[in-house]
């Protein structure tokens, strides 16, 4: 039994650790993009950014539902019932496919159309305009990338994924800068750059075809919608999380906008990509959790599902600590990085917003882990749940209220706020679901 923990407890550090790196590589990829952005086209790139950060967000998150949903169907039936996963990976890839070609199609007919609505306005609207169009043609590849990401991890190698996104974070950051300095491309430089992200990703992670331990695998197929149904309901939790931030970015720059002027809005993309950061370390945390945790419940060892939620929940919490107290001391400086220009406001506006705004990493932290734990033991419902209150139900009335009473203080007060509520829920939620694995474990002895 000793024996039995001590291989979880190394395995789930293992995976944590592993998923980290890869988390932050690519989060590091978008913090220097915001850099190369700042120093190339000043306060109105950074709006210009900002303003167009939620079409990220919408690829990845349909990415995340069919990766992370199908990645736990994967992991739930590869050891008792392989058979039922055998075309699993190879209809979630297409379908990703033909829905991201749909998805570029629109992007580069209707691009004001789109701008105007997520609060572009006649500073921003043409830098804004091209780097959308081409954002918008990498639609198929970032979705497939994090299927391909999820379903490889799950898959017993985590090795690769985190090599893939360092290979990706390393390359794409040179290919930023040589676009964006070297050939004066500016705006369009960073767009381009963006789209050798995922290419790079699936590149390295093809060579998962040469891991011995294979059980996935990619042919053609016919795309059943039970098949993407099936997986979208367990992906749902990372999809809301991750379009969260693209909606909530959305609400703060109209509310921002209305305000303050697009300097708000530049000096909420320093915090918010500065964020970016500490969330994909705590979403790491999670993904290491969770591929461990379902398969331990799937066995039915219930004993190791609460080891792996609880070396998760310790790991993400110590780093949220050391994360804020580090923000507080060097966020003069950290803001002056992303400032080329010198511009006043958005030092006022980022220095007073970071000792407020990132007060929430003491919740979101925990809340990463819960969600996708519960996803991970098959309770798509209670995850569904805090996920739906984070990102909407809660943040964006919140956002709107606390601007309304407090201004651009109120709106940096409206996450931490948020995360506190959902937090709560969620670690009651939590016991109560490992409280009925208790009593399940007992009926079974």
């Amino acid at each position: 039994m000793q024996n039995t923990v001590y291989s979880v407890r190394r395995e789930v550090s293992g995976y944590i650790v592993k998923n980290i790196f890869a988390s932050l590589g690519i989060s590091l990829y978008v913090l220097v993009d915001t850099l190369f952005i700042a120093l190339a086209a000043g306060s109105i790139g950074l709006a210009t950014l900002n303003i167009v950060l939620p079409i990220f967000n919408l690829f990845n998150s349909l990415g995340l539902l069919l990766g992370v949903g199908g990645a736990a169907i994967f992991s739930l039936n590869k050891v008792r019932h392989p058979e039922r996963i055998e075309g699993l990976y190879s209809e979630l890839i297409i379908f990703c496919v033909g829905l991201g070609i749909l998805f570029a199609i629109i992007g580069n007919l209707f691009p004001h159309q789109i701008l105007t609505l997520m609060g572009a306005n006649q500073q921003t609207i043409n830098m804004a305009t091209t780097y959308f169009r081409i954002v918008s043609c990498g639609a198929p590849l970032f979705m497939a990338n994090y299927v391909t990401i999820n379903f490889v991890r799950n898959d017993g190698n985590p090795s690769l994924t985190m090599r893939a996104a360092l290979t990706q974070t390393a390359f794409v950051i040179f290919m930023d800068w040589l676009l964006i300095f070297g050939l004066n491309l500016k705006m369009e430089g960073a767009a381009l750059a963006t789209i050798f992200s995922p290419v790079t990703s699936l590149t390295v992670l093809s060579s998962h075809r040469h891991f011995a331990q294979r059980q996935l695998k990619l042919f053609k197929t016919k795309v059943h919608l039970k098949t993407v149904l099936k997986a979208a309901r367990l992906g749902i939790p990372s999809f809301l999380n991750e379009m969260s931030t693209g909606v909530s970015i959305f609400v703060f720059n109209l509310v921002l906008l209305k305000l303050s002027g697009n300097y708000a809005i530049a000096a909420y993309g320093v915090i918010a990509n500065i964020g970016i950061v500490f969330l994909a370390i705590f979403n790491g945390v999670a993904l290491g959790v969770q591929p461990i945790a379902s398969r331990e419940y799937g066995k039915h060892l219930y004993q190791n599902v609460k080891i792996a939620l609880k070396i998760g929940l310790v790991v993400t919490f110590s780093i949220a600590i050391i994360s804020y107290f580090l923000l507080l001391i060097f966020k003069a400086p950290i803001v002056d990085i992303f400032n080329a220009e010198h511009e006043a406001q958005l030092v006022a506006y980022a220095v007073k917003g970071i000792p407020i705004y990132f007060i929430s990493i003491f919740f979101s932290c925990l809340n990463l882990v819960l969600m996708l734990f519960l996803a991970a033991i098959n309770d798509a419902r209670g995850a569904f749940f805090l996920s739906i209150l984070r990102g909407y139900v809660i943040l964006l009335p919140s956002i709107i209220i606390f601007a309304y009473f407090g201004g651009i203080a109120g709106v940096w007060a409206s996450v931490p706020f948020t995360e506190f509520i959902v937090a709560s829920l969620g670690i009651y939620l939590t016991h109560k679901k490992i409280s009925t694995m208790q009593i399940r474990k007992e009926s079974l002895l």
